[in-house]
């Protein structure tokens, strides 16, 4: 338990880098993050990005339920573990690429991990995330 009344479960998080490409012709990519004088290439595997799209509900009480269809964005996503990321500045150089495998992207992008609390603030955290985003564009920024 952290806190007073706050219950602190076992939940973790993962370590490392997650990017959201929204480029239409991205199928597949690699990233390098460094930092000090070490470097990691972890696999960075793309998956169709989803949205919530129309939602029904059986009513309006509290044990009523709604479900919502999941539908395509047109997007990939993707999470790269990085064993022992530091919660300081790293730099990200993460390379796009199309299905015939020519290259869309090849940016170089300073990141800032900052540390997540899956339990929330008064419990303990899961460890350092980053996060990339590029636009239909090819556009790269830290979000």
């Amino acid at each position: 338990m952290g806190g007073d009344a706050t219950a602190c479960t076992a939940i973790g998080a993962l370590v490392g880098v997650s990017v959201d490409v929204e480029h239409p012709d991205v199928v597949s990519g690699t990233i390098e993050v460094c930092w000090d004088d070490r470097c990691s290439t972890p696999a960075l595997e793309l998956r169709p990005s989803t949205k919530a799209g129309e939602t029904t509900c059986t009513g309006t009480a509290p044990d009523d339920s709604c479900s919502a269809r999941l539908e395509p964005t047109g997007g990939v996503q993707g999470f790269a573990a990085v064993q022992d990321l530091p919660a300081e500045q790293v730099t990200a150089t993460l390379r796009l690429l199309d299905q015939s495998g020519s290259l869309l992207v090849d940016r170089h992008i300073t990141l800032h991990p900052e540390m997540v609390y899956p339990n929330g603030p008064d419990c303990p955290a899961g460890g350092p995330q980053a996060g990339i985003s590029v636009d239909p564009h090819g556009a790269v920024s830290e979000r």
